[in-house]
């Protein structure tokens, strides 16, 4: 049987390849045959796991953690997930309220799967991270997107909210620090949304908070914090970038009791509990304390000024200054419509990446597949010799485009 003759579900036809991991994949392949490629398309610290948490890992094995875990997580963990809201966000939980998922993205996938039927729409700001319209579209639902530019930080408004509701309105999903932006929520912009959806009961807000201590403004804020409509948020977070435990795969949700329990149904017939040793590793990274975490987050803000300074002296890149994550988001577009000089020409951002790992040898992603052509994306969770490097590469790459 050869592969055309494989008759795959139009579930799996239908959905798109990431289009980061399609990057990286295409950068570890041009490595593999000798070419120096700066690989800035994962969005991967390039710190390694601080060592308490693996020596907290290497205990557990010790110790026989090695069997079944509880589908929503060993309660211990989910007892620090509880402090850790109340102590660092002032959000209210029980632990009935808390599953722990093999990565945050398990976690998102578990409430669009448990919230959207076959119709439903699922609003969602552009850009956005790549998965969040394919998880939408594994659960039937329809994708409304909010376009926003780069003059508005890539932030919506509550006007612009409230006229992309409609009757089948289901969820509103975002991250805030954003990928692939490093946009941000402030408080009062937040009120703003949750004015919004208190005129509007039937819907739910997946509020993705990975990145909450990439932070270089100050305090996270969670949409959470509003009590008129926080038991219709889900609240997702997990370890692999605060903690450099990307590797790990584990993540975790805090809902609506019921919501919860949903979750933990779904969970239980796909993937049951995470890994036991990534649990007891992840007890010990909310029971450590902040310091390696600050530390990275100083890290990661020196190297975005490093990187924003340089980005401003590239002629044609319009880029504005992101305020967490680790992503710059510039507007490439004034390239589009120039020529390589083997004669190809550059039609959007997609091509623009291909252009830059071939000839540039540094990896990153079109816009396209975060949902704005205009842009690229690409991680400064590399060194600061590499991330210098790239920048040179990059201008010159662009400099040779007629």
């Amino acid at each position: 049987m050869n592969n055309s003759t494989v008759a795959l579900s139009d579930k799996i036809n239908n959905l798109s390849e990431s289009a980061t991991i399609r990057m990286a994949k295409l950068g570890r392949e041009l490595k593999a045959k000798g070419v120096n490629v700066i690989s800035l398309s994962f969005g991967e610290p390039d710190f390694s796991t601080p060592e308490n948490i693996k020596e907290a890992a290497k205990k557990a094995m010790d110790e026989n953690y090695t069997y079944y875990t509880p589908v929503s997580g060993y309660p211990d963990l989910r007892q620090a997930i509880v402090n850790k809201l109340k102590i660092e966000n002032n959000l209210d939980y029980d632990i009935s309220q808390i599953v722990v998922t093999t990565g945050a993205k398990q976690a998102l996938a578990n409430a669009i799967m448990c919230l959207v039927n076959p119709g439903d729409e699922v609003i969602i700001p552009t850009p956005y991270w790549v998965s969040y319209s394919e998880m939408v579209k594994l659960a039937d639902g329809e994708s409304v997107f909010i376009d926003t530019s780069i003059e508005s930080n890539f932030k919506i408004t509550a006007e612009e909210l409230e006229a992309a509701i409609t009757p089948k309105t289901k969820l509103f999903m975002f991250s805030s620090p954003c990928n692939p932006t490093g946009s941000l929520y402030s408080k009062d912009e937040l009120e703003s949304l949750a004015r919004v959806f208190e005129k509007h009961p039937d819907i739910y807000i997946l509020s993705d908070e990975i990145y909450e201590h990439i932070n270089f403004s100050g305090k996270h804020e969670s949409i959470a914090q509003f009590n008129s409509i926080k038991d219709r948020v889900i609240v997702v977070n997990g370890f692999s970038k605060a903690y450099a435990m990307t590797g790990w795969r584990i993540g975790y949700l805090a809902a609506h009791p019921t919501i919860a329990a949903a979750t933990d149904k779904l969970q239980g017939q796909i993937t049951s509990g995470t890994c036991s040793i990534t649990q007891r590793a992840a007890l010990a990274a909310y029971e450590g304390g902040l310091d390696s975490v600050i530390a990275m987050r100083d890290e990661f803000l020196k190297r975005r000024d490093i990187v924003y300074n340089l980005l401003k002296d590239i002629d044609g890149v319009k880029t504005n200054l992101p305020e967490g994550a680790f992503y710059f988001f510039p507007d490439i577009s004034s390239f589009f419509g120039k020529q390589t000089e083997t004669g190809e020409t550059i039609k959007d951002s997609s091509d623009l990446a291909l252009y830059l790992l071939n000839v540039a040898h540094v990896a990153t992603v079109g816009g396209d597949s975060f949902g704005n052509n205009d842009c690229i994306r690409f991680s400064y969770a590399a060194s600061e010799e590499s991330l210098v490097e790239a920048m040179k590469r990059i201008k010159d790459a662009l400099g040779k485009l007629k």
